[in-house]
């Protein structure tokens, strides 16, 4: 699988502390194995847009969606509690 990340995801990746960048990219690495991992929690969160969200940390969370053979990471952001 190939990751595209959207402009507005870069932004917020560039904006978001150091240990949240840290983990994104190890995040990353197990989405491109596999979606099912049990580190990145990954499930449906918009049925209608087909928007997945998957773990970044305890408090950050990252949103795609799946085009073919690619995850586009739409954003990053903290979770709200």
């Amino acid at each position: 699988m190939n990751v595209y990340l959207t402009r507005r995801a870069i932004e917020a990746l560039v904006a978001a502390p150091l240990p949240v960048q840290k983990a994104f990219i190890k995040q990353l690495s197990f989405l491109v194995r596999d979606l099912r991992h049990p580190g990145l929690h990954a499930k449906k969160f918009n049925e209608s847009e087909d928007l997945w969200q998957a773990r970044v940390t305890q408090d950050w969370r990252f949103y795609f969606t799946i085009k073919g053979d690619t995850y586009l990471i739409e954003s990053i952001r903290a979770h709200p509690k």
